[in-house]
């Protein structure tokens, strides 16, 4: 008994390491670069949790993967330093152990394209390199050890795919949750965290450690930088693994947007009070159809015609 009650104590005497993953954003109008909507957000639970703890339980640390180095007073070390100016003391960039000689840049491959071609659907970014940025923060986070990592659901630049939190999780072995918007509590061993579910609810989760969140936009929005704050912040930078290149988002091609097919109407909630009128209103509209005991060819035939209504199939 008594060992038990000192691995107890030497356990609470541990702080919790947590591990907020940062990236650089793009605002959908100027095209500027600034930091990540659901990345800030995520750094926000994270300071949140750490004011909500005892002092020194939780050690928090950012970090931003770049496949090459980030000059001072570019528009990568502005953008990144709006996290800084959060609170944080330093952000460490975890680079590749040879990183590229110039700074990627986040440019637009349609720019200098003459507009009678942009419509080639072959057109491809001038031999712009890629770098797979996962392998570096997997290479990482299995020397760092952290208990918790938190990220943003989706970034806002480069493929914008949402693979990168399913990617860590499958290579660390590590429990995934996604649609955080709350962390209630942690004590070292497990997370207990508020889940987004449609029409506003919200679910209760109890999570293992280590374990990985990546968190909802309708998380409480991020505080504003303090641009004192974000000038006295350090920008480190860590090698972390080899420079490894994504041969096959090389070869994409690139050509202008088109215009989506209409998408289900989702109703997204921030407040107590519309979450609690979306999930206590009725389904619009009165065509909707039960099925029940049907074949699997005829439920494929009711969601073909249904989805053909809604406008998503032509």
């Amino acid at each position: 008994m008594k060992a038990d009650r000192s691995s107890v104590a030497q356990q609470a005497s541990v702080p919790l390491e947590v591990v907020s993953l940062v990236s650089l954003g793009q605002h959908p109008v100027s095209g500027r670069l600034r930091r990540a909507e659901q990345d800030a957000r995520a750094l926000e639970l994270c300071l949140a949790l750490e004011r909500q703890s005892a002092p020194g339980a939780v050690s928090l640390s950012a970090w931003h993967a770049s496949g090459s180095e980030i000059a001072p007073g570019s528009e990568q070390d502005q953008a990144l330093r709006g996290y800084l100016g959060m609170g944080l003391e330093s952000l460490m960039l975890v680079t590749p152990d040879s990183p590229g000689a110039d700074p990627l840049k986040a440019v637009d491959p349609l720019k200098d394209v003459d507009p009678l071609m942009a419509h080639d659907s072959s057109l491809k970014a001038a031999d712009q390199p890629v770098i797979d940025v996962w392998p570096l923060l997997v290479t990482r986070l299995k020397q760092a050890a952290p208990q918790l990592v938190v990220c943003g659901g989706q970034g806002e630049t480069g493929e914008g795919s949402g693979l990168l939190p399913h990617l860590l999780a499958e290579s660390l072995g590590w429990p995934l949750v996604e649609g955080i918007v709350a962390i209630e509590s942690c004590d070292g061993a497990h997370l207990t965290a508020l889940q987004a579910l449609p029409r506003g609810q919200r679910r209760r989760l109890r999570v293992k450690l280590p374990a990985l969140v990546s968190v909802d936009s309708a998380a409480p929005a991020a505080r504003q930088s303090a641009f004192a704050q974000a000038r006295r912040g350090e920008l480190s930078t860590l090698a972390s693994g080899e420079l490894v290149h994504d041969a096959q988002a090389e070869a994409f091609g690139v050509a202008p947007a088109r215009k989506r097919p209409k998408r289900l109407k989702r109703i997204k909630a921030t407040s107590a009070r519309d979450r609690f009128k979306a999930a206590a209103a009725k389904a619009e509209g009165g065509g909707g159809k039960r099925l029940e005991g049907v074949s699997a060819e005829e439920g494929a035939a009711e969601i073909l015609k249904l989805l053909r209504e809604e406008g998503v199939l032509r």
